[in-house]
């Protein structure tokens, strides 16, 4: 049946949808009465009582006497879902696929999403604004790159579901997956940890929570290791192919480290082991490598992500939670 709608009805059968998708609710759900609906919004009580009256004979709502009213189906919902990811312009400022991690990520992720039958859309954000209109016209949207620079108050405005990856965000409702590098840590220690060992950890200037985990991780995995290890810290951004490494050339060149660890562009480890008097071995965050590093396996890391991201879109739990992945070490 075809409802001719007014502007003002418009506007409030938006605001119910956006409500309604917002909370999670599926066909058989209740919903608000007409008088707790004018306590939430601006609208008169004749407009909302036509809205109603205009949505149930459109076979979207459902009213009972004495028992109220009932969602009968979603509009918003569909037999696919569609699927954003968005990534942080002023982290990964050389564009996504000039990041090897990023590129191995995105590719894998679109692989499932769009075998399984779902739309998968790109795109990205910056420190100071987030699309949240266009996020909107998504399900659910998957967020890289988040920081402590990063403001994250639009979050809380969008309908589709949210996800972090690799960050954690203590919010309701807030899915934070997350990769844990304690054990590759204690791996990596264990390898080397029988002799005395000068290493120099590369901590990214993009501050964080997963960031400081990881540091701290690493410390407490240098400490627990069976001789001592002299352990430097140097922050250093990762992402800029571009910056001036000399100061890392320089630390190096003073330090005399055996082992070089942690955050680094892939392009630097030549010139990073050319600054040393002796051999260097040199352990970088990586995905799907079989390099030496603490790796990531990125098809068993979203094997487990995707599943989980269609489930939280379906219950659309009030609560935030956190899905931890472990890395490995590669000697």
């Amino acid at each position: 049946m075809t409802v001719e709608l007014t502007p003002r009805h418009l506007q409030l059968r938006d605001l119910l949808f956006r409500r309604w998708k917002t909370a999670g609710l599926k066909a058989g759900d209740k919903i608000e009465s007409q008088n707790e609906i004018t306590k939430f919004c601006d609208f008169s009580l004749i407009t909302v009582i036509k809205t109603l009256k205009d949505l149930e004979a459109e076979g979207i709502i459902r009213r009972q006497v004495g028992r109220g009213s009932f969602l009968e189906k979603a509009p918003w919902a569909e037999a696919h879902h569609r699927v954003g990811f968005f990534y942080n312009r002023n982290i990964v400022g050389g564009g996504i696929f000039d990041n090897v991690f990023y590129t191995r990520m995105v590719t894998a992720l679109e692989r499932s999403i769009v075998s399984d039958g779902h739309e998968f859309f790109m795109g990205s954000f910056t420190h100071e604004k987030m699309p949240v209109s266009l996020w909107d016209r998504l399900d659910m949207v998957l967020l890289a790159g988040i920081t402590a620079e990063t403001d994250i108050s639009a979050i809380g405005q969008t309908t589709s579901q949210v996800s972090v990856l690799d960050a954690v965000i203590e919010r309701e409702g807030i899915h934070s997956y997350t990769l844990d590098y304690g054990t590759a840590f204690t791996e990596m220690f264990a390898t080397i940890g029988q002799r005395p060992n000068r290493v120099l950890y590369l901590d990214t200037v993009h501050i964080s929570s997963e960031q400081a985990r990881r540091l701290a991780q690493f410390k407490a995995a240098a400490e627990a290791s069976e001789a001592v290890q002299t352990l430097s810290v140097l922050a250093v951004n990762q992402e800029d192919r571009d910056a001036d490494i000399a100061p890392l050339e320089a630390a190096i060149a003073g330090f005399q480290p055996e082992f070089i660890c942690g955050y680094m562009h892939h392009g630097w480890q030549a010139r990073m082991a050319e600054a040393s008097a002796k051999p260097v071995r040199i352990y970088p965050y990586g995905l799907d490598s079989s390099r030496p590093g603490f790796v990531v396996e990125g098809g068993a890391w979203l094997k487990s992500v995707v599943p989980t991201l269609y489930r939280m879109l379906e219950d659309r739990p009030a609560e935030g939670s956190d899905h931890s992945f472990p890395a490995h070490f590669v000697p």
